[in-house]
């Protein structure tokens, strides 16, 4: 009896097979997902505290280059960064200055920042057949949520996707978040390879020996109680991290003051996840949160860009060094992109077809369905 799989665990109650070996290494197959998953999705691009009002700012959206203005009265929109005379990128540095206008560099065409519509065409001298209405920037969708801006190519985009809610992060102070530290790097992997990793901690006891000291359950192979072999909704709820640790750092103590409005289960569990596919995940201590960025680039290729937040308080600190409380992260993150190289390069090999999926690896499984359903629904 003790070894049985309860209904409500997450476990998966057979092992299916995972995606094709050319999901991760055929140019045709990234393509596609380029052309739906990215294109129809809403896509983290950073915190909006970070591009201050009067400035514009690039930002890719799968493959697609964008622009981000954000006009003097803070309001945000954003286009193609494609001027449509002839194509020419219209913000040329990473940003630049923003004032009514968004001018292209090469003809001097200008739009207005607002909407995007063609306000001038410079030298040229157009003829009565040229529809100005026709030629404004093509516009992207962008929202903000709880602090970060997200933009959607689709023409009709649908609601933003978290695993955990949108309201899971109501207990944070998170649009007042100041962020401290940035740390980006490339990974020799699929972008699918990367997220399958976060996804599951089998890898866990091989591979992050000081992940597994600060959170003993992930030492056991798995992400929580429920997913352990006779495990019960009746078990009690116990502190995920080490004995005496309340953060994800060196030392295990809060880098400052504790957010004020968790909940006692919030302050106990010491940090949660919440997934938004395809792009991001947030992880949400008791004293900051770190946010990460999942760029595919190539096949083989994927760009990763973490950012931790703190309050001004906490910043304020004589003395506080944010890369401090970064380092633990990024040892961890460090050892999933090397993981995960290593899986891509066994994946190269003609004989692997597909994976079989463990019981454990539900939540890959569950990325998997996603995936092939979002390159179906808008094949």
């Amino acid at each position: 009896m003790g070894q049985e799989r309860h209904p409500l665990s997450p476990r998966l109650a057979r092992c299916p097979q995972g995606l094709p070996r050319e999901a991760y290494i055929e140019a045709a197959w990234f393509d596609r997902e380029m052309a739906t998953v990215f294109s129809r999705q809403w896509v983290m691009v950073g915190r909006l505290a970070d591009l201050e009002p009067g400035r514009m700012r690039r930002a890719q959206v799968g493959t697609a280059p964008v622009v981000v203005a954000r006009s003097a009265d803070g309001a945000v929109s954003a286009f193609h960064n494609s001027c449509p005379h002839r194509g020419s990128e219209l913000c040329r540095g990473e940003e630049e200055p923003l004032g009514k206008l968004i001018r292209c560099p090469y003809h001097a065409f200008s739009f207005a920042a607002s909407d995007g519509a063609l306000v001038a065409t410079g030298h040229a001298v157009p003829t009565p057949d040229f529809d100005r209405a026709a030629h404004g920037l093509k516009r992207v969708a962008c929202r903000e949520w709880n602090g970060f801006l997200f933009l959607n190519l689709d023409a009709e985009p649908g609601d933003l996707f978290t695993d955990a809610g949108l309201r899971s992060l109501d207990n944070w102070p998170m649009a007042s978040l100041v962020t401290g530290h940035r740390w980006e790097t490339e990974v020799a992997c699929n972008w699918k390879a990367f997220w399958e990793n976060y996804s599951e901690c089998l890898h866990c006891p091989g591979i992050h020996p000081e992940l597994c000291d600060m959170v003993p359950i992930y030492g056991k192979g798995i992400m929580g109680p429920s997913e352990a072999l006779g495990w019960t909704p009746e078990e009690p709820s116990r502190p995920n991290l080490r004995s005496g640790a309340r953060s994800w750092t060196m030392s295990g103590d809060p880098c400052g003051p504790v957010f004020p409005k968790l909940s006692e289960a919030e302050r106990m569990a010491g940090y949660g996840f919440v997934t938004l596919w395809p792009s991001s995940y947030i992880v949400a201590h008791v004293d900051y949160v770190r946010s990460v960025r999942i760029q595919p680039l190539a096949p083989e290729r994927t760009r990763l860009i973490a950012e931790w937040h703190f309050s001004a308080e906490t910043l304020a600190q004589p003395g506080f060094d944010p890369a401090v409380v970064a380092a633990f992260a990024k040892i961890v993150m460090q050892q999933d992109g090397t993981a995960s190289e290593m899986n891509q390069r066994g994946m190269r090999s003609p004989a692997f077809r597909a994976a079989r999926l463990m019981p454990e690896e539900y939540e890959i499984h569950r990325f998997h369905q996603w995936v092939l359903n979002e390159m179906e629904t808008h094949a």
